[in-house]
C-alpha cells in the first residue's frame, strides 16, 4: 500500500514534539510545528531552526498561530498531559470535524482519572478519530538513526491501519495496538517505574532493577485487567518494551528525576511519572488493585516518607508465590 502524503500539525515544541516533527518530515509528509509565542523552545526554532537535540529543515512550517490546525488532516499533540484539557478548551471555538487526533504523550489526568483519549472524546465532535502513538525510543537515538519499534492504537481500525502504513519507515517499525486501555495505562505507568529505578540507582542498588521490572509489570497488568483492558498489554511495547529506555537510559527524565531526588540534587526537566503516580493511586482505590511499587513512589514523593527505608520495605514484604 502506497504512502499517502498528509498535511500534519504537531502541537508542542518540546523534545518529543520536535522529534515527531523531524521524523514525519523525514518520511515525506507536509508538517507544521506549533508552539506558543512565549515558548523559549519555539522562539529558538524560529530564530535558528534547532534546539539542543536536533535541527528542522526549511520544509517544516513553524507557527505560533492555532489557526493553523484548521487546514490540517492530522493533529498530533505532544504536551504536558495535565494541560491537555486546557488545550482542548482553547480549540473548542474552532469546531473541528473529520480530523485525526494522535496523542504522543503519556499520562493520566489526576483530577478525574481519565485516560488521555477520554479527555479528547469528551471534547471533540464524534466525526473526529482518535489514536495514540506510544512505545520506546529517545530523541537522541532516533536522530542518530538508531531504529526502534513503537505502537499505534485506536478504537477505529481504519484510522489505525492508515497511520501505521503512513508513518512507518526503516527508523520506526509500528505495530498495530489492540487494547487502548492497556496501552494508555501501561505507557503512563512505566514512567513511575522509571522513577523507582532512578531511586535504586541513586542508592547503588541497581541490581534490584530486574526485580523491579518483573514486579512492576505484574502490578500494572493487574490494574489494566481491573479496568477492562488486556493484562498482556503490560508485557508489550507500551510498558515492558519501554523499560530499557525508561529504567536504564541516561536520557530518561523519569529515571534521572528519581536518582536526583534521593541524592538531593535539583532536577528541573519534566518527569511525567511524578504526576502519573498520583493519578494511579486514585485508580488503585477505585478499582481495588494493589500497586505496591507505585504506592512506594507516591509515599516518597508526596507523603515525604524516607526513600531508602520505603524502597527496602518493598523488597521485604510478606512471602508469597510469584504468580
Amino acid at each position: 500500500m502506497k504512502m499517502k502524503k498528509r498535511n500534519i500539525i504537531v502541537v508542542g515544541c518540546g523534545r518529543w514534539g520536535s522529534l515527531i516533527t523531524w521524523y514525519l518530515d523525514k518520511v515525506g509528509h507536509n508538517v507544521s510545528l506549533y508552539g506558543r509565542k512565549t515558548s523559549k523552545n519555539m522562539q529558538r526554532f524560529i530564530k535558528e531552526r534547532k534546539n539542543d537535540l536536533l535541527s528542522l529543515k526549511e520544509s517544516v512550517e513553524l507557527t505560533t498561530s492555532l489557526d493553523s490546525i484548521l487546514d490540517k488532516e492530522i493533529i498530533i499533540i505532544s504536551i504536558d498531559s495535565q494541560g491537555l484539557q486546557s488545550f482542548m478548551d482553547e480549540i473548542k471555538g474552532y469546531d473541528l470535524k473529520n480530523k485525526i487526533f494522535v496523542l504522543c504523550m503519556k499520562g493520566i489526568e489526576i483530577s478525574t482519572g481519565r485516560r488521555l483519549t477520554e479527555v479528547l472524546e469528551d471534547n471533540l465532535d464524534s466525526s473526529n478519530k482518535i489514536a495514540v502513538w506510544l512505545g520506546p525510543g529517545h530523541v537522541e537515538e532516533f536522530y542518530r538513526g538508531i531504529p526502534n519499534c513503537m505502537v499505534i492504537d485506536s478504537n477505529d481500525s481504519e484510522t489505525k491501519k492508515e497511520l501505521v502504513n503512513e508513518f512507518s519507515s526503516e527508523l520506526i517499525r509500528f505495530y498495530y495496538g489492540n487494547d487502548l486501555i492497556g496501552n494508555e495505562i501501561g505507557a503512563a505507568s512505566k514512567n513511575v517505574i522509571g522513577i523507582a529505578a532512578g531511586m535504586l540507582d541513586g542508592y547503588h542498588l541497581s541490581s534490584l532493577k530486574g526485580a523491579l521490572m518483573a514486579r512492576g509489570t505484574r502490578e500494572v497488568a493487574r490494574l489494566i485487567k481491573a479496568m477492562g483492558g488486556n493484562e498482556l498489554s503490560a508485557y508489550g511495547l507500551c510498558h515492558l518494551g519501554d523499560y530499557e529506555a525508561t529504567v536504564f537510559s541516561k536520557y530518561s527524565h523519569n529515571r534521572m528525576f528519581g536518582e536526583s531526588f534521593v541524592k538531593g540534587d535539583k532536577y528541573d526537566k519534566l518527569a511525567e511519572g511524578y504526576y502519573t503516580v498520583k493519578a494511579l493511586m486514585n485508580l488503585a482505590d477505585k478499582y481495588n488493585v494493589e500497586l505496591p511499587i507505585c504506592k512506594g513512589v507516591y509515599d516518597i514523593l508526596y507523603e515525604k516518607k524516607e526513600p531508602r527505608k520505603t524502597l527496602e520495605e518493598l523488597f521485604s514484604r510478606n512471602l508469597k508465590t510469584e504468580f
